[in-house]
């Protein structure tokens, strides 16, 4: 299991799950992203809910952390139910988009990287998207989850932002964000270099799976 206490600095606001709106509305405006307001708004419950470590950590009785992403999916090809698969589903995607937002940096040094978590994310709610799709409560969240899956490497860009707040130009860790860039094509990353005075090479970026 991932365990991630510790690596990042936390903030105290009055109002967590209004300091994510505004702080996720702010970076939307900013970085000129479109997107469907019901899932702006799931992404917003969803860094609310996992701002309380009891939501994102799993205690299995040994460890205390998250579950690797590949045992998830291996647990929702086995899951003896619809419901339970999709609410494993579910949960990659959420660990998925929380953790690339989030820790996108403390994952350099782990065996997969932040493009993993955007491949598997992604597809998890792409899958999830189809799965529930077919009465009305559940094409409304199928609408959802395919804009999640659609929009997750802009969603990466939009939680890095929030998360790193108002960090200088000397604070940038500029080889990282070049990795980030050829892993996953981020336009948010090839705009911090080219801020920075290095210009990436078209074509160079986004390694597939």
């Amino acid at each position: 299991m991932i365990d991630n206490r510790g690596t990042e600095q936390l903030v105290t606001v009055r109002n967590l799950q209004d300091y994510f709106r505004a702080s996720i509305e702010d970076v939307l405006a900013r970085q000129r992203v479109d997107i469907d307001p019901h899932a702006a708004h799931y992404v917003v419950n969803l860094l609310t809910t996992f701002a309380r470590s009891d939501e994102l950590y799993e205690d299995d009785g040994e460890c205390y952390g998250i579950r690797p992403l590949a045992l998830m999916l291996a647990d929702a090809s086995d899951a003896e139910s619809v419901e339970h698969r999709n609410s494993i589903l579910r949960r990659i995607g959420d660990v998925a988009l929380f953790i690339s937002g989030f820790f996108a940096n403390s994952l350099a040094t782990r065996a997969v990287d932040v493009d993993y978590y955007i491949y598997m994310g992604g597809s998890a709610y792409g899958s999830l998207s189809e799965e529930v799709r077919g009465t009305l409560r559940g094409n409304t969240f199928a609408t959802v989850f395919r804009e999640l899956a659609q929009k997750f490497q802009v969603l990466v860009d939009v939680l890095n932002e929030v998360s790193e707040g108002a960090k200088d130009a000397s604070e940038v860790d500029l080889l990282r964000t070049y990795e980030v860039w050829l892993k996953t094509g981020s336009r948010r990353a090839q705009a911090i270099l080219k801020k920075n005075g290095v210009v990436p090479i078209s074509g160079a970026g986004v390694r597939r799976h």
